[in-house]
């Protein structure tokens, strides 16, 4: 897909070209996310962790402490800060260079992890609607915003989504909320469309086919769709059986303008966009 507009971020005081696709890894300090392998609680593991996604090539670790898979228990602000600080402290000591993404939608968790720990991004499943304190938080902190749409919360989102026109919903969600955090200052925005929050297969499906409609805010767009029930409700089986659908929608994605891809599977996603690139080249 030709680029028409340069994407870059701020991090940390450098700027960081998104027009090549960067790959984030998955860090759920969480006892019940629901990809099981994916779950770390031990310092050991979520080292090993850690060093998987860096190795692997990953840009960028999305560590999250809040379960937010369909009907997940409501975890308090306390707990889930104390889960982030075994994990930041961790990454503090051994890999101080790593671009951490903390995945929450409670500002004064996000405040903690920068301020405390210098954590480089905020990834919010709620795009601000599950903290009023988010969007001005952001503006004092100063670090990139991961905007995701949802419809609901976690442990409703699945009951009964419904749309009239999914694409054009979400656009003019996004608007919205772009233009509420322009006023307040906040820069560096990137926007996900949410796959699998608040949507149906058919919803997701549709969102991907005209995932290009989102270039219209000229703005990185994350997809995350790693291992999640629009691949394995569509091939069969669970998420431990979805990597090869995961990584199918992947390529669609990065070809119809993804910029981020968050991911399960470093090594297989950090492969893709490598095709991706060849096929991309000038001389083609």
């Amino acid at each position: 897909m030709e680029e028409t507009f340069a994407k870059y971020i701020n991090v940390k005081g450098e700027l960081l070209d998104l027009s090549q696709p960067q790959v984030m890894g998955i860090l759920n300090v969480t006892p019940d996310s629901f990809y099981a392998n994916s779950r770390k609680q031990t310092e050991k593991d979520i080292l090993c962790r850690v060093h998987q996604i860096l190795d692997e090539g990953g840009t960028f670790i999305d560590m999250g402490a809040y379960s937010s898979r369909p009907d997940a228990a409501d975890v308090s602000p306390e707990e889930e800060m104390q889960r982030l600080r075994q994990g930041l402290a961790i990454i503090q000591r051994e890999c101080p260079e790593a671009l951490v993404s903390i995945d929450t939608f409670r500002a004064d968790v996000a405040k903690m992890c920068v301020e405390e720990y210098g954590a480089a991004l905020i990834n919010d499943i709620s795009a601000g609607d599950l903290d009023p304190e988010m969007f001005p938080t952001l503006a004092r902190l100063k670090v990139p915003y991961i905007l995701m749409h949802m419809q609901g919360n976690p442990q409703n989102m699945q009951h009964a989504p419904h749309y009239d026109n999914p694409v054009k919903e979400i656009i003019r969600y996004f608007a919205e909320k772009i233009e509420k955090l322009r006023v307040l200052g906040v820069k560096d925005l990137i926007i996900d469309p949410g796959f699998g929050f608040g949507k149906t297969l058919q919803h997701n499906y549709e969102i991907l086919h005209k995932l290009e409609e989102f270039q219209i805010f000229q703005l990185p767009v994350l997809v995350g769709v790693s291992r999640k029930s629009m691949v394995y409700k569509l091939v069969g089986g669970g998420p431990e059986d979805a990597l090869n659908g995961t990584t199918a929608l992947h390529a669609i994605a990065l070809m119809k303008g993804a910029q981020i891809l968050r991911v399960h599977d470093v090594k297989a996603a950090v492969e893709t966009v490598r095709i991706f690139n060849a096929l991309n080249e000038p001389q083609y």
